[in-house]
């Protein structure tokens, strides 16, 4: 039995997106989000988190998404946490690169808010916790 997703570490530069999913996981799904605006945020905030999932934007400036998962990788509160990639870029090698990187799965952006909790809600089911 998989345990239950309540806790989504959020990581997305775009403040308008960040916004809209933070707003979109919370209020449909119900989730507790804690959003970050960088990689080296998100470093500050995992520790105290206790996500139960990784969400991170691939192109961020400064740390990109796989970086940051790196860094993640290296913290003993998010060592094994699943993670899931929301990026534009979708080419099949693109996706076989962040799947190679240990991610579960890979959300398309442009994302549709009112599916987004549902989303991850199904690839949690199969592949999460």
């Amino acid at each position: 039995m998989s345990k239950p997703l309540a806790r989504i570490l959020y990581v997305e530069d775009e403040p308008d997106i960040r916004a809209i999913a933070q707003m979109a996981l919370e209020a449909v799904g119900g989730f507790t989000v804690i959003a970050c605006a960088s990689g080296s945020e998100a470093l500050a905030a995992a520790p105290a988190a206790a996500a139960d999932l990784l969400l991170l934007d691939v192109m961020m400036p400064g740390m990109d998404g796989p970086s940051t998962l790196k860094a993640l990788r290296e913290l003993p509160a998010t060592a094994q946490t699943p993670v899931i990639f929301m990026t534009a870029k979708v080419q099949a090698a693109e996706v076989a690169q962040y799947m190679a990187l240990g991610a579960i799965d890979v959300i398309h952006k442009p994302f549709d808010p009112m599916e987004l909790s549902a989303q991850i809600g199904r690839i949690w089911a199969l592949k999460g916790g």
